[in-house]
This record gives structure tokens, sequence and C-alpha cells, in this order.
């Protein structure tokens, strides 16, 4: 019925609730990376070509690429978020964002280098590599956290043996009082209590003001010396030239109606992280979750071949389904609509309900086992630097 085209800058699909287990050794990239080409054999009405995209032409109905324009019939923005730094030019310089596969290899890449500069580092070096600082407290940065919690106690006293080890601070900064703010009360205190029984030093109520790359200025006056600050402290739109400025929301979200039209349009549509779409439930639009984006596809699928059709659309609304984070081994917390519970199961539902979520049988089975080996061994084998030669 349709002829698609689908353009993107990337030649694959990225599971991203797992691009922590990337940056913390316990998955390898291709295990969260699905090939477009791949998804789409078998799919003969659709095209991919691999471009960014810098206009959109709404008055000739194209969308000019680095590879060319593309004239369009419909269009679909499901561009997501990037890393949001507020502005500050420097934490965008020196900190480490977490929202490509590449993000989570360079985090990988850079504290595992950082463990072997331990052991040749001056005193006065040491002080810079033995803080992993992280900022923000919601799901990625307790999950983050959890992990690095785990590798210190578990596995670098075996590789390294060596005193310096012990020393090393995993340091969670967070502007409000709670980690995982946006959850129930008991995942809050589960999450928190969690984290410090692990040796996390959680600082809560306080705001990064700068970062030099090598010392982190707080709003209380404090420092932290470190050479690894990881950014996990907000999210903002991936826009498109080309949309009025009247339809850009904070957060630089395009405000949609309810059938995800952004609004003054006729044909531009809006999915996802970067839709913002206010409904009796949802006053200030939807939180910026998988789930919403999954379904608002679907609903929009569905609603394109209703115009075809002459048939009348369906209106979105999200039904939510619950929210979970694990901060480490047997150690997770789970928000249904109905109930919150933590622990053991709450760990076991996480990874199975990930698991699920993970596109091909192959990559589910990967996953499994690496998942498996290290819950009944403690250990991962996935400790390589992999980068360029300096």
């Amino acid at each position: 019925m349709f002829e698609i085209l689908l353009i993107d800058r990337l030649n694959h699909h990225q599971f991203q609730p797992l691009f922590y287990q990337v940056a913390t050794s316990q998955l390898e990239p291709t295990s969260i990376s699905f090939p477009l080409r791949k998804l789409f054999r078998n799919r003969k009405n659709t095209q991919i070509r691999l471009a960014r995209v810098l206009k959109v032409q709404k008055e000739t109905k194209t969308v000019s690429t680095t590879i060319g324009d593309f004239p369009f019939d419909f269009l679909i923005i499901a561009t997501g978020c990037k890393t949001n730094f507020f502005g500050n030019s420097n934490l965008e310089k020196y900190t480490y964002g977490l929202k490509t596969t590449y993000d989570a290899i360079k985090i990988r890449n850079t504290i595992l280098g950082n463990f072997e500069a331990l052991l040749s580092a001056t005193q006065a070096e040491k002080e810079y590599l033995l803080n992993i600082v992280i900022v923000g407290a919601g799901p990625t940065g307790v999950e983050l956290a959890g992990s690095f919690a785990e590798i210190k106690r578990k596995i670098l006293p075996k590789d390294f043996n060596a005193a310096d080890v012990k020393r090393i601070r995993i340091i969670l900064l967070e502007g409000s009082a709670n980690t995982l703010g946006n959850m129930s009360e008991l995942a809050r205190s589960a999450s928190m209590g969690y984290l410090k029984s692990m040796g996390v030093e959680v600082v809560t109520k306080v705001f990064v003001k700068d970062y030099d790359g090598g010392t982190v200025l707080l709003s209380n006056g404090d420092i932290i010396k470190s050479r690894q600050v990881i950014w996990t402290a907000g999210v903002t739109g991936n826009l498109i030239e080309g949309l009025q400025e009247d339809v850009l929301m904070p957060g630089n979200r395009i405000r949609v109606d309810r059938f995800n039209l952004a609004e003054g349009c006729s044909d531009i549509y809006a999915v996802g992280d970067i839709a913002y779409m206010e409904t009796p439930n949802y006053p200030k639009g939807h939180p910026q979750v998988a789930n919403v984006a999954i379904n608002q596809a679907k609903n929009l699928a569905r609603n394109l071949k209703a115009i075809i059709l002459g048939k009348p659309m369906a209106a979105y609304e999200y039904t939510n389904l619950g929210a979970m984070a694990t901060i480490g081994r047997n150690k997770a917390v789970v928000d249904l609509p109905f109930y919150s519970f933590k622990g053991r199961l709450a760990w076991f539902t996480w990874m199975f309900l990930h698991l699920m979520l993970i596109l091909s049988v192959r990559n589910k089975l990967i996953i499994f086992i690496n998942w498996a080996w290290n819950y009944f061994t403690g250990d991962t084998s996935l400790r390589l630097i992999l980068k360029d030669k300096d």
C-alpha cells in the first residue's frame, strides 16, 4: 500500500535501555544493535538510505539530506533525543553522554583504560583516576552506578590485585532529593538503600555548575577531582530545520495532536521522544519512554491506512504499563500500575521483560548466556579496550 523510505545516519537500530551494560563491559555492542537492512530485508516496499537529514522543505514536500533531496507524501519524524547539557559548553566537551552505542564504547574504553593507568600513575594523577562521577540519578544513572560498584567489588580485585582498587569511588550526583525521582516511594527508597549498601556515594540536592575535564564544581561549593564524568542528567530533542518555532515545546519537542500530526501541518507527523502530545491523562505530555514511542508508531500506521481507505482515525492514548530499574544482582525495583515491588523477583522481572524486547532470537540467546554466566560466576570476559592507536 505504501512505499516507505527510511533515512538514518546509522545502519542499525540500537536498544537504548542496555547501553549501560555495554558501557560497563557486561554486553558487547553487537548484542544490542540490529542492522536495518536485515530487519527490513523481507519488506520489498521499504528502502533505506544512510544520510543525515538537513532540512524539511514544507512548501515542496521534500526532505533535504547529505545525499540529496527526497519527496514525500507523508513525513514521519522519529529522531528521538540527545543528551541535554543545558547550554554549558564545558559539560558538552568534557563529560561522557550515553545516548548511542558509540557513547557506551567510549565510556567502556575510558574507564578500563583508567583502571590500567592507575598502576603506573603518580599519587597526584591517581586523585583524578580514582573517582567515577555519574550525574543524574534516573534509571540510567542508577544502573550505571550499581554496575560500576559491582565491578569494583567483584572483578577489579581479581584482575589487578592492587590496593588502589579499594580506593575507587563511585559518586552519583542528583539535583533532587531522591534517586529514581519519577518512580514510586518504594522504588526511590529501595534504590537509595541498594546503592549505599554497595558503596556508592549518593549526593543529592546538588547541581554541577561546571567541569573543566579534571575538576567538577558543585552548586554547594564542593569540588571533585575526576577524569571520568558521565552525564545522564537530561535530554533534548534532535530537531530538524524547517518546522516553525511555534510548534516547538520545552525540551525541543514537536507539538502534535492526538493523531501525532505536527501542529500547523497536514502531512508531517512526529512520534516517540521528539513528540509532545497533551491528553487529559497527560496534560504536560507523555513520558519519554519506549512504550509510548512503540504504541504511537503502531497507532499512526493504522491511521495512515485509514486515511488511504477513507476511514476514521483513532486518537492515541497512553496506557502506563509501569517502570523499572535494576541496581545490581538481585537488586531491582518495579512499579506496575497496581503494585510496586523490589528485590530478586523484581530483578528477574526486569531481565525477562528486557530480554523479550530484544529484536532477534540470536541476540536474545547471546544476551541470556552472558547474563547467566555473569550471574553464576560473578564475572564477565568482555573487558576489552578497543580503540585506535594512541
